[in-house]
């Protein structure tokens, strides 16, 4: 059998933006727990993917007929960027992840847009020593980081806190284990409700407490925090860190729990703003709406002011849910990578972020 050494004198691939690329296809699949998956995504072409870690990615599908926004974070590392993967928990009732475990299948393509957020602690100065604290899945951001800094030979301290329902739900703990062996100022701490029949599971046992971190960090209070997991957790994380007198502002959260957002509604300031601000009408032609919006008030909340329901998920430009197609009129966006530059030549816009500067004809 004749072995072929790779060129490692080649250049480098040109870089992945989604500008160009529209879609990623999956080239593995790995079943990390009963109910979460690893797919292994790269580009049609040979592209270099260049992100912080902690950076999410916009997926857009097509599910029964529906189009559909989802955002996950990349687990992978920019330090190998040849490749990304994202990892995904089955969510009851969900219809991405779920399509995801049941369809995705090794050769299709799916369409996406990104890297995108702020959550990483490469995008702030280095910090003298770090708490990561996940939840579940919650996990890839902060794994995601900790294998950058793994393979970038980092003497970061870093405590790491990972909280799962049971032994058999743990994620990356064998790939953490031994990262940790690498990193002698890395140290891991497993915290499980419940234990698994027959696991050989020693580690803590119960919810996250102060009492229980304290005994885990005791310097925690000198950390800089970053979290990520479902909306309990990291409201229980949060608490139990402002009752200690924790400082919040190295505190740093994540989370795509965009349900129970909502676009804000005018406060009593607002109203004031009318008398002095100009108001445009936003007509939405195929349900036969309008509205007024201020010019500095985004499309959205001034639909939801006005009683109407748009689709919307995150509700800062960074999913794409809201997409809309204007017919007329302009407008101011600022997003956070949920849409292409090139959609919004062709008069696409993200109304959860566009404020009117004229009257506008919306396609909806």
């Amino acid at each position: 059998m004749t072995h072929f050494a790779p060129d490692f004198a080649a250049p480098a691939s040109p870089p992945w933006s989604s500008e160009q690329d529209e879609t990623l296809r999956c080239v593995h699949i790995r079943q990390e727990t009963h109910d979460v998956k690893t797919f292994v995504l790269a580009a049609d072409n040979p592209r270099s993917f260049r992100y912080l870690p902690g950076q999410f990615v916009t997926f857009e599908l097509e599910i029964d007929g529906a189009k559909i926004n989802r955002c996950y974070t990349l687990s992978s590392t920019p330090t190998r960027p040849d490749l990304v993967s994202i990892t995904v928990k089955r969510v009851p009732g969900g219809p991405v992840s779920n399509w995801l475990h049941d369809h995705l299948r090794v050769g299709m393509a799916l369409p996406a847009m990104g890297p995108s957020g702020e959550f990483s602690c490469f995008k702030v100065p280095a910090a003298k020593s770090y708490l990561f604290m996940s939840g579940g899945s919650g996990v890839t951001p902060l794994m995601s980081m900790t294998r950058a800094l793994h393979d970038l030979g980092s003497d970061a301290d870093i405590v790491f806190v990972h909280c799962a329902r049971s032994p058999a739900d743990i994620l990356f703990h064998e790939e953490l284990t031994l990262m940790a062996r690498n990193m002698p100022q890395l140290r891991l701490a497993m915290v499980c409700e419940q234990h698994t029949p027959g696991s050989n599971y020693a580690g803590h046992l119960g919810r996250m407490d102060a009492a229980r971190l304290a005994h885990i960090a005791p310097d925690f209070l000198q950390r800089d925090v970053y979290t990520c997991g479902p909306a309990p957790f990291m409201g229980a994380v949060r608490t139990l860190l402002d009752k200690a007198g924790f400082d919040m502002l190295r505190y740093r959260e994540e989370s795509f729990s965009f349900e129970s957002l909502a676009p804000a509604t005018p406060d009593n300031t607002d109203i004031l703003k009318t008398e002095t601000t100009p108001s445009y009408q936003i007509q939405l032609q195929k349900m036969g709406q309008t509205f007024s919006c201020r010019s500095d008030q985004p499309i959205l909340q001034a639909a939801a002011a006005a009683g109407l329901r748009l689709p919307f998920s995150c509700s800062s430009g960074a999913c794409g849910t809201c997409k809309t197609k204007k017919i007329s009129g302009q407008v101011e966006i600022k997003h956070a990578g949920g849409i292409r530059q090139r959609e919004i030549d062709q008069g696409w816009i993200l109304p959860c972020c566009s404020k009117p500067l004229s009257d506008i004809t919306l396609d909806k």
